[in-house]
């Protein structure tokens, strides 16, 4: 979904600050007759049972929140089983999204709306809505047996429990079906309709637009005619509730976020899409064809998927039958000349370490997607984590290094991944990517950048001999090296007079003849360090506008959000403190042991146990504060906020 906006950019209101949203510019009526109120944010999050389609129902209202201008950032959270126990705690499903008036960074710490399709949504849910907030519930799942499943002896909706909230009781499965009685569905596929029905009242409850979503149902089911128009049906009722019923007396407006926007076409984006779409872009932009090797993992698999659909791109990808296959076909497509990638997650690296290493011996261009995940084994596979740094750093036999860039919001990872090919074509190496659940599935506008805008990847092949022996005869060394970047020639097989020798074994520098010799291993080790060290990467930024902050917030990665939301409400308070976001971690940006030097205390907060402070006590010599998590979802502003204000008064 697009939208045009054309009003310039202006300061950006402190985001993030309050617990919930603040009344704006009055009230009014509506053409109803029910009162409007119109707020500067919300956040809402709908939640039910795996199997009642809330991951759609919170995609339409995000697609039409984004159509409608608003500035948004979304938390879809997944359970880890492909179909959980239906109505249990861990079968729950939920989608939390945060739009507003003006500048956001994260996806709420706590909803203002939680809409919750069965008692097991509503436990799993409810310690995290601040009380006067408003809950949507589905009396019709509140009998006996699903509440026992969750543990409730009596009805909460009865028993005095939610006292403390604004709580509209609506029997959503009653009103769906009798929305769709003339469609002649049977019940079970009237009921499949509800989440409809739910979107259509929190559509008219926000002056959500309806035209796109009546337009993408028909098109998701333009091949079972009867039950688009079914959810076309479920979604106008929904809708027509919300307009009618006593029980929903105030609707609220959000206005456009026109204001925190550059002039450019957007739309909404989530990691994985922007990742994929940043690397059709460096494929058109180095002048290659893109290849994937890949094997289906939770969360990298939509990257797969949406590569799939771009052979028009020059784009092949190869599903393989395991990780290990997947990246050796790819080794196999940079060796031929293709810009090569493998996808996976933290358990596809472990797998794929030995095929890495051999990528470094070689010195062939390679990016290495990593959507972290929570470890260790299968984990928590549908759960977010930043653990694989040291793994990603070191997890090779030998002395294998790897440039590493992490991107730090959904968006970014389309820049991100253009950089990443950058250093890859420009040094001949591997490079990791380190993207995360959170930014995989998350979502925000993304400006879509003008072709002209993109870097110039394009490389030149090795052609013919570059190196003259003592006695003139003109030959090709394959580790002939480029003086500035250290990197060898590309050499294209099937190129008359470049054949050279590959494999794992040491290499002779220059010639690439197999070579035991100690003291050439010794310079090849440092040699191939060298060029890590030497890739250029820009000088770290540091947002510090009193100049007199003695406490320095770094992060890496998809802890941006967050943190600049936590930095806001700590300079809000009226306290000093400056923030810095590395994209770089191997190598670090230049500057970054000066930037540690300036301050007395430097906080790292991290969803791990503190990898990156590890490096950098071990790099700098700096006493860094660590601050982690690793309950597989992500920092809420409100607790790094805390956090940070006991720093700067330690």
């Amino acid at each position: 979904m697009t939208s045009q906006v054309s009003s310039p950019a202006e300061q950006a209101e402190p985001a993030d600050q309050q617990d919930g949203p603040t009344l704006v510019g009055g009230q009014r009526a509506g053409d109803g007759g029910k009162e409007v109120r119109r707020l500067d944010r919300v956040i809402i999050r709908f939640a039910g049972d795996s199997g009642d389609g809330m991951q759609l129902t919170g995609d339409r209202f995000t697609s039409e929140t984004a159509s409608f201008g608003n500035d948004l950032s979304t938390l879809p959270n997944f359970p880890a089983e492909i179909r959980a126990p239906a109505g249990t705690l861990p079968g729950v499903s939920s989608f939390q999204l945060h739009f507003a008036d003006h500048d956001i960074l994260t996806p709420g710490d706590a909803p203002n709306v939680l809409v919750a399709m069965n008692p097991a949504a509503l436990k799993a849910n409810l310690g995290d809505v601040p009380r006067g907030a408003e809950i949507i519930v589905n009396t019709d799942e509140f009998t006996k047996r699903p509440m026992a499943k969750v543990g409730y002896d009596q009805s909460p909706l009865e028993d005095g429990s939610l006292d403390g909230y604004n709580v509209h009781p609506v029997p959503l499965t009653t009103l769906t079906i009798e929305a769709l009685k003339d469609f002649g569905l049977s019940r079970k596929e009237a009921e499949r309709s509800k989440n409809m029905f739910a979107l259509g009242l929190l559509s008219w409850m926000y002056h959500r637009p309806t035209e796109g979503t009546e337009k993408f149902l028909r098109q998701k089911f333009a091949k079972k005619p009867q039950i688009a128009e079914a959810n076309v049906a479920a979604f106008r009722a929904g809708w027509n509730f919300g307009e009618t019923t006593e029980d929903f007396a105030v609707s609220y407006e959000v206005a456009p976020a026109s204001s925190a926007f550059p002039p450019g076409t957007y739309r909404n984006i989530s990691g994985n899409l922007a990742l994929s779409y940043g690397l059709i872009a460096a494929s058109h932009q180095a002048d290659l064809p893109l290849f994937l090797g890949s094997y289906p993992i939770t969360p990298a698999s939509d990257i797969l998927h949406e590569l799939s659909r771009h052979k028009n791109f020059g784009v092949r990808t190869f599903q393989a039958e395991d990780e290990i296959a997947g990246i050796g076909a790819a080794l196999g497509a940079a060796f031929g000349g293709a810009l090569a990638v493998t996808t996976t997650s933290g358990p596809g690296v472990a797998l794929k370490s030995e095929t890495i290493g051999l990528a470094v011996s070689l010195e062939l261009p390679l990016v290495v997607v990593d959507i972290q995940r929570g470890g260790p084994s299968t984990g928590l596979p549908t759960k977010t984590e930043q653990a694989d740094l040291l793994q990603a750093m070191y997890g090779r036999n030998g002395e294998a290094p790897v440039p590493i860039v992490a991107p730090k919001t959904p968006a970014d990872c389309f820049d991100a991944a253009l950089d990443a090919v950058r250093i890859a074509l420009t040094y001949r190496t591997p490079v990791f990517l380190l993207s995360d659940g959170y930014l995989a599935n998350g979502s925000e506008p993304w400006r879509v950048p003008d072709l002209e805008d993109l870097p110039d990847l394009r490389v030149r092949f090795a052609t013919g001999p570059n190196h003259a022996l003592e006695d003139g005869t003109e030959v090709f060394w394959p580790y002939k090296r480029d003086p500035q970047t250290l990197a060898r020639p590309w050499a294209v097989p099937g190129t008359p007079g470049l054949e050279h020798r590959i494999g794992g074994i040491e290499k002779q520098d220059g010639t690439g003849n197999i070579s035991y010799d100690p003291a050439n291993h010794d310079h090849m080790v440092r040699v191939r360090q060298a060029k890590v060290d030497g890739v250029e990467v820009p000088d770290l930024t540091v947002d510090d506008p009193t100049g007199d902050a003695r406490t320095l917030v770094l992060g890496w990665g998809s802890t941006y959000g967050p943190i600049t939301a936590a930095v806001r409400r700590v300079r809000a308070a009226g306290d000093s403190i400056a923030q810095a976001h590395l994209r770089h971690l191997n190598p670090f940006p230049g500057n970054l042991g000066a930037v540690l030097a300036r301050y007395d205390k430097v906080v790292v907060p991290e969803m791990n146990l503190g990898q990156l402070s590890t490096l950098l006590r071990a790099k700098y010599l700096v006493d860094t504060r660590s601050f982690t998590q690793v309950r597989g979802l992500p920092f809420k502003a409100e607790q790094l906020a805390t956090a940070l204000k006991e720093a700067i008064d330690d």
